[in-house]
């Protein structure tokens, strides 16, 4: 579910480690700034002088501190001792990190510099397509690695590289052997932590495994569209950066599973214990987009007339980014929204979304002066203020500060907080909105971060009873909920007024955004198999209401003829 807080980053750390570097022009580069520019920290450890490194990487505009990496005993001891703080404050000054080493030691120091840190990523990159079965056979790529498995290669070069992949997978981040000269593990050697305990669990374990932190979610969209592209799917990631897969293009019933891609922070190593999956975004809500693929890539046949779409939008947890982009570009009529209801569970409903920003200015005075306000005051005011004008407008409505701060700067104080409204569907986004800008006065200004109406869709609409459907023929009856929390459906209800939309996904809500995200395979095998009966139900019902339309116009149409007389003309005998 969305959350914002007074300062949204991407945080997540890309450890790369470069054989040599060859050639400033090489896309690794380009690779590693636009991961910056998305707010990616990122560490590069060169097997050789990193000075061509750092030259390429500030020719495209990054800060980069160079170093040996056992300068100031950043790097130490035998075995290697990293010094993680001191990397992390350099990491928090500088785009980018570059440590040299030597060609032999490069990769074993990313693989500890990535658990030190509890890297998001860890990036081999090579002059080959990954890791070779066959060095003769440059075609000859071993696309993935199992838990072990790194015994396989014997060749000294393939042999180091997989020992420190798998010294890597020691610690919580994604892993991946990758060239030629590039970041893309698509065109590479994937190493896999988990143990998967069957086949139709695999898609599950591998989404939960790669990192996609809100504004991170390249990795996951680029394999996400290889894994639809290997099954003959139409998949291609759009310019927001979102996953979208599609078949029945240009059919008439367009029905739009909404996933996300991405999570919020702090990650710990997923594995499955017994038939329980832990790991971050197994709940909310990696197991509702998986499931959504893998029923894309099932449905055979198609349902006649059904054009179905998947998209795995971006940034859902922090501005829902993707899913205005599609909200702008891909128009469906009817939705099912990717979020955690459990198996048993239906959303039908959610509270809209208002995040206000209050900030006020005021010229520093002693505190012990009769009457002085402070900006911390002004803001305690303006807060309660806000509290009750909302609370006299809904008494459903809930009011809760994200964030406040406020501190002296020179002659001023400054003082800003972050606001979280969350409105009932009843209560007009529009008056919200005036209501909350009009108590701005004086020092005092407001600024509406977002403002997303609350939506409900009723239990008559074909789209829930097609999920009744299901739920009766798999041996239950839907639990309808309405929350209180929001998804990417507020957004799609900025504009799409008149399209029926439910949330629907594996998993319980209350683990949302907590260290003990889990998943049982029988949820969510239960929920792929009531998400396919709906879906099956929907695609029935619209292609039945489109033939009873079709029927009365005709009937309409030929009661009319019966009905108006003959007027042409008489022709003379």
């Amino acid at each position: 579910m969305s959350q914002e807080s007074m300062s949204q980053q991407n945080t997540a750390l890309y450890v790369v480690a470069l054989e040599r570097v060859t050639a400033a022009d090489e896309p690794v580069f380009a690779e590693l700034a636009r991961r910056r520019s998305r707010g990616a920290r990122l560490l590069v450890i060169v097997g050789g002088p990193a000075a061509a490194a750092e030259a390429a990487l500030a020719a495209r505009g990054l800060s980069v501190l160079a170093a040996d990496a056992g300068a100031g005993r950043l790097v130490h001891g035998t075995p290697a001792v990293i010094d993680a703080a001191r990397l992390a404050a350099l990491l928090a000054a500088f785009d980018a990190v570059c440590l040299s080493a030597s060609a032999a030691r490069a990769d074993v120091l990313a693989a500890k510099a990535a658990r030190a840190l509890g890297a998001d990523h860890v990036r081999f990159v090579v002059g080959t397509a990954g890791l070779l079965a066959d060095a003769a056979d440059p075609g000859g790529t071993v696309g993935e690695v199992g838990p072990g498995e790194g015994a396989r290669f014997t060749r000294s070069q393939a042999r180091l590289k997989a020992r420190a992949a798998e010294l890597a997978l020691t610690g919580t981040a994604d892993v991946a052997v990758t060239g030629p000269h590039t970041l893309s593990a698509r065109t590479g050697t994937r190493f896999w932590r988990a143990t998967v305990p069957a086949p139709d669990l695999e898609l599950l374990t591998r989404t939960v495994e790669i990192s996609s932190v809100s504004g991170d979610e390249a990795d996951l969209a680029g394999y996400l569209a290889g894994w639809c592209a290997d099954r003959g799917i139409d998949a291609t990631v759009d310019a927001a950066g979102n996953l979208v897969a599609t078949r029945g293009r240009g059919r008439p019933h367009r029905l739009l599973l909404l996933g996300h891609l991405d999570t919020v922070p702090y990650r710990w190593p997923v594995r499955w214990e017994g038939m329980t999956l832990t790991g971050r975004g197994c709940v909310d809500a990696k197991a509702s987009l998986a499931a959504y693929l893998e029923l894309l890539a099932e449905l055979d046949p198609l349902p006649a007339g059904l054009e179905i779409r998947v998209v795995g939008a971006v940034e859902e947890e922090l501005t829902s980014a993707g899913a205005f982009a599609v909200r702008d570009s891909y128009p469906a009529d009817a939705v099912i929204v990717g979020e955690p209801s459990g198996c048993g569970g239906l959303t039908v409903g959610y509270y809209g979304l208002c995040k206000v920003r209050l900030t006020v200015a005021e010229h520093t005075a002693h505190t012990a002066g009769k009457g002085v306000m402070t900006a911390a005051d002004r803001l305690h005011d303006a807060v309660a203020l806000l509290r009750a004008e909302v609370a006299a407008r809904s008494q459903d409505a809930l009011v809760a500060v994200l964030g406040s701060r406020a501190r002296n700067r020179g002659d001023r104080q400054v003082g800003e907080a972050v606001v979280d409204i969350r409105v009932p569907p009843r209560l007009d986004t529009g008056q919200l909105r005036a209501l909350v800008e009009g108590i701005a006065t004086g020092p005092l200004q407001i600024e509406v971060l977002r403002c997303t109406p609350g939506v409900s869709t009723p239990r008559s609409s074909p789209l829930v009873r097609a999920f009744a459907e299901a739920f009766r023929r798999a041996g239950g009856k839907p639990r309808y909920v309405s929350k209180k929390g929001s998804s990417d459906m507020n957004t799609l209800a900025t504009t799409w007024t008149d399209v029926p939309m439910v949330a629907y996904g594996p998993g319980e809500s209350r683990l949302d955004h907590t260290p003990h995200e889990r998943l049982d395979a029988t949820d969510y095998r239960r929920a792929r198999s009531i998400l396919r009966g709906a879906v099956t139900a929907w695609a029935r019902i619209a292609a039945e209401r489109t033939a009873g339309e079709r029927r009365r116009g005709e009937r309409a149409a030929a009661e009319v003829a019966g009905q108006v007389p003959y007027t042409g003309f008489v022709l003379p005998s």
